[in-house]
């Protein structure tokens, strides 16, 4: 079996209950295919970069998926029939990556940052810009 990473978009509209219900129909889909599901990560609502089918703003969830083509290729076109997904990507890998993924693992750091409250000081390697004889530089 191959080695895929999914991601799909669904419209703002619905609710994280909603895209959580899809993502397990979905699952089914995989796993009746005769596959298996890896990680799902739900990276919540994001903005999108240009508008698609009116929309601005999507969920996003992420699967890892270990499957045949068929079973892939089944979850792919009910999500091209589902009016709820706006946009879907499968791309094919050599490994799953364990852990977090990198969108989870930056929230976690923007999360860290936002708990010490702390601001990001002087770069060390500019020297500071001061107000010279004549005035401001």
């Amino acid at each position: 079996m191959a080695l895929y990473e999914h991601i799909y978009l669904a419209r703002q509209d619905v609710t994280a209950q909603q895209v959580e219900a899809m993502t397990e129909q979905f699952k089914s889909v995989i796993e009746a295919g005769g596959g298996k599901i890896g990680k799902v990560e739900y990276w919540g609502v994001k903005t999108l970069a240009y508008r698609i089918k009116k929309n601005r703003k999507a969920h996003f969830t992420l699967i890892n998926i270990d499957a045949p083509a068929a079973a892939v290729a089944e979850m792919e076109r009910q999500m091209g029939i589902n009016e709820d997904i706006l946009r879907f990507m499968t791309i094919r890998v050599e490994e799953l990556e364990e852990g977090p993924s990198a969108m989870m693992r930056k929230r976690e750091d923007s999360d860290r940052d936002g708990e010490r409250g702390e601001r990001r000081g002087p770069r060390p390697d500019r020297p500071r810009r001061t107000e010279s004889a004549e005035g401001a530089i």
